[in-house]
This record gives C-alpha cells, structure tokens and sequence, in this order.
C-alpha cells in the first residue's frame, strides 16, 4: 500500500491584507468541473460564493470514484475550496423564492445546467435581469445557449473528439488520446472567470451588468491553437507527433542508460548548445542534413537516432547535469508522486493540509494564481452537502428562525439533514 504524503499545515496570510473580490456576491449554480473551478478561483480571492446544490445528492463529484477522505471525494474537495454550501429543492415553489431573493441581491450568478433548465425554473437571466439590472449573469455549457445545439448534453471528452483537439494527441501510429486531466473543462472554467471579471470592470464603467457566455466547444476549437491556425492558412490537416511536437527531434523524450528525460530545444541556439556542450557531437552543427531546423526536420528520424544513441551511453545525472549547465530546457520523466514531492513544486508552497469538519483535515492545492497586495484568503475546505443552509439564509437574507422552520417544513431543503 502507498504511503499518503505528509503534507504541512498551510501559513496563514498576513493579517490586514486586503482581497481582490472583497464583498463580492455569487450565487453558484455550477457542478462538476468548469463551472466550479471558475467559482472556486473567486472565492480564493475574496468573493462570498455560496454554493446551491441538489438536496438529493448534491453536486455530481461528490460521488467520483478517485479517492475520498471524511465522506467527501477528491474531485469535490479540489474544485470547491472556500465556499458556502446550501441545499435547495428546484422542484419546491418556497425553495425557488429562496434562490430569487439570492440572485436579487447577487452581483455574479453562475450556472452550468443543460440547455433550458434555469428557464424552466425562472432562474435564466431574462427573468431575473428586471430585477437585478447590475447583474454578471454568466452561463457555461457544451455547445452554447442559442443554435441548433444547443439543448445537446455534452462533456470535456466529447468536445476533446468533436473539435478536433483529440486528434492531436497520441502518436502518429496510434489513436487519438484524450488529455488525463479534463484539460477543457479546466480552462472553460478559467475562460468563465475571465469573463466574469471582464463584466464586472465594464459595468463600472457603464453601469450595468451583462450575460456572459463560455462553452466548451468554443475552448476546445480555440485550444487546437498554432495547429488550427496552420490548418486555416494551408488547409493541410495537422497529424500527432507524441511528444516531439512538429516532429522535431531535438523536443520530446529520451532515454538515457538509467531512465528517461524530456528537453525541448526548439531553436538553432539551443541545438547548437546541445550537440556541442552536451553531447560533445559539433559535426551535427556543420552536417549539413541538420545544420538548419528545416533541414532537421526533413532529417528527424536519422537525427533522432543519433541523439537517442548518445544518450543511452551514460546515466540520466550525468546528462541532467551537463544540460543544467548548459542551460538546456529539461525535465524528468516524474510520475504525479514524484512530481509532488520534487523541489521544484515543494518549494513554491502549493501542497498543504487544511481543517476539515469530518475528516481532521484534508489535502489542499494552492491556486496558481499569486498576487502581492490582494492574495489569496486562507483556505476553507469544500462545504458538507447543504452545510451553511441556515448560516447564509439568515446572513445574507435576514430570514428568522421562523421562517427558515416554515422553509424546512415545506420541504424546500430536502432533506432535514441539509438544514444545517
């Protein structure tokens, strides 16, 4: 059995400093991966997000089958981080009125239902714009609100094959492959922040608010990057390299007599840099089937040969070495312990533990994003299903014990569990 890695206690921040989103509301109606990992992005930095989930189960990745620590999964724990979660019932008239009067004083909503959903319930922003004119209203979906697709279920990996991003990746004698990581649910997500935020700096200027719309298909298509550009210009469809992008031999991995490596070196400089100071081979400078990266491009699989020869005739610390020295990009070939565990990730403080109220504590990973006067707060683990229901309705809504009993009786929290 693997051993868990021992994970420190994460730092507080310095006491007085202030948030980038202080005092900002969102209403969060999001699940799964994208639009969670946009609302969690907000709330490290300060916006007050409340989560409302399904009382009958909740959000989808509470149940993911990765790991689960307290009662709780792990891809729940990673993308709610610093929430407030409450349980409404949808299909309860008194449960609706509870998530109007939210959205009322809301500056940002965000939702990721399928097509149709929010409007079925009054929740869309048509119907909820009148009332609220200040409004971020940002909608996340597979394949947009409006067109002829638009009531079509979707996911991360249905969008990877559709768009065309999928057939990028693999090698070129091989299947298609998806990323490992939901690599386009995540930066939907980033893209919906991005969104949000953009909204909100226009609306000090004009005055009012907007709806803002991000779908994965739209992130898929505009991820295939310099490849699809490439396609646009040429009409030549781009193929798989593994991993030596354009099949550039000198980029991608190698092995050496002990393990693997993976440099990138995707100029003339850093080539000349390579085959003198490194593998001490200068005729593959004045050879003029690789003097130029076209001409080793046309030449890859004679000079990738050559390289892959040299570097099976010593250790991996003897090449890493010499290329550190060199200043060379390279890496090792790390599995995700390794790569947890490695300096270069310890030292930057990303790993840590924070309290939680079933567990002790769980596991945390910092958001990449750093910013000097305005960092993130400290953390807060993901909410139990339902477990700020009466916290929120009688901060943020005013509502009295009285009300909140008429609310549970009427079912509008589900079950009473979800009352917290």
């Amino acid at each position: 059995m693997t051993a868990k890695p021992q994970l420190p206690e994460r730092m507080p921040r310095a006491k007085g400093q202030p948030t980038a989103l202080d005092g900002l509301l969102v209403v969060d109606f999001t699940r799964v991966v994208a639009g969670p990992a946009c609302t969690q992005t907000l709330a490290d930095f300060g916006a007050e997000v409340i989560k409302v989930e399904n009382p009958d189960g909740g959000d989808d990745t509470r149940h993911y089958e990765h790991a689960e620590i307290g009662g709780e999964s792990a891809a729940f724990l990673s993308l709610n981080r610093n929430k407030r979660g409450i349980a409404l019932d949808f299909n309860n008239p008194a449960a609706l009125e509870v998530a109007r009067e939210l959205i009322a004083k809301a500056d940002v909503v965000v939702e990721n239902f399928s097509g149709g959903v929010m409007k079925k319930f009054g929740l869309d922003y048509a119907s909820v714009a009148p009332t609220n004119p200040r409004l971020i209203y940002c909608s996340i979906s597979a394949y947009g609100r409006k067109g002829d697709f638009a009531l079509r279920p979707g996911f991360d990996p249905i969008t990877q094959a559709e768009s065309g991003f999928m057939s990028l990746n693999g090698f070129p004698d091989g299947e298609p492959v998806r990323t490992g990581p939901p690599i386009v649910d995540m930066a939907t997500g980033m893209s919906a922040c991005n969104a949000i935020l953009l909204a909100l700096i226009a609306r000090d200027r004009l005055g009012r608010g907007q709806q803002v719309e991000v779908a994965l298909i739209d992130t898929a298509v505009s991820m295939t990057g310099f490849y699809g550009m490439a396609y646009l210009i040429s009409g030549a469809n781009p193929g798989r390299f593994g991993n030596s992008p354009n099949g550039s031999p000198t980029v991608g991995l190698y092995q050496a007599s002990d393990g693997p490596l993976y440099m990138a070196c995707a100029n003339d400089r850093l080539y000349r840099r390579l085959v003198v100071d490194v593998l001490d081979r200068p005729d593959l400078v004045t050879d003029p089937r690789f003097a130029h990266r076209k001409d080793r491009t046309a030449n890859k699989e004679k000079l990738r040969a050559i390289i892959a020869g040299v570097f099976a005739s010593d250790s991996l610390e003897h090449w890493m070495a010499k290329m550190k020295k060199a200043n060379i990009p390279v890496g090792y070939l790390r599995t995700v312990e390794e790569g947890f565990n490695a300096p270069e990730v310890r030292d930057r403080h990303r790993l840590s533990r924070i309290p939680h109220p079933t567990a002790g504590a769980v596991p945390n990973i910092e958001t990449p994003l750093q910013m000097s006067l305005t960092p993130t707060i400290d953390p807060v683990a993901a909410p139990l299903l339902g477990e700020h229901t009466r916290e929120v309705l009688r901060k943020t809504l005013g509502y009295d014990e009285r009300r909140m009993a008429e609310l549970a009786e009427a079912g509008a929290f589900g079950k009473v569990g979800n009352m917290a």
